[in-house]
């Protein structure tokens, strides 16, 4: 396969994006105090406050992905055809 077809350009430019998009993240994770290891902690949290507090909690979780997935897929599906018609 293709790196710049994965990749959407090429190895180099993705590289310097990741990297100016990390630099972004880690700036506002700064100032708002956060840490990757909060990130963690607060899903594992999270995933058991599911468990602890039994299904309905997952009940919630799953009306919240069948909800954004109903606006995220079709975007993410209308993206991909009109970039691949694009690289024709």
């Amino acid at each position: 396969m293709n790196t710049r077809r994965l990749l959407g350009d090429t190895v180099g430019r993705t590289i310097i994006k990741l990297v100016v998009v990390s630099l972004i993240v880690g700036a506002v994770m700064s100032v708002f105090g956060l840490a990757p290891l909060d990130i963690w902690f607060g899903l594992r949290d999270f995933v058991v406050s599911v468990w602890n507090s039994g299904w309905a909690a997952l009940g919630r979780f799953g009306d919240w992905l069948i909800l954004g997935a109903s606006i995220v897929v079709p975007l993410f599906i209308l993206a991909r055809l009109l970039s691949y018609r694009s690289e024709r």
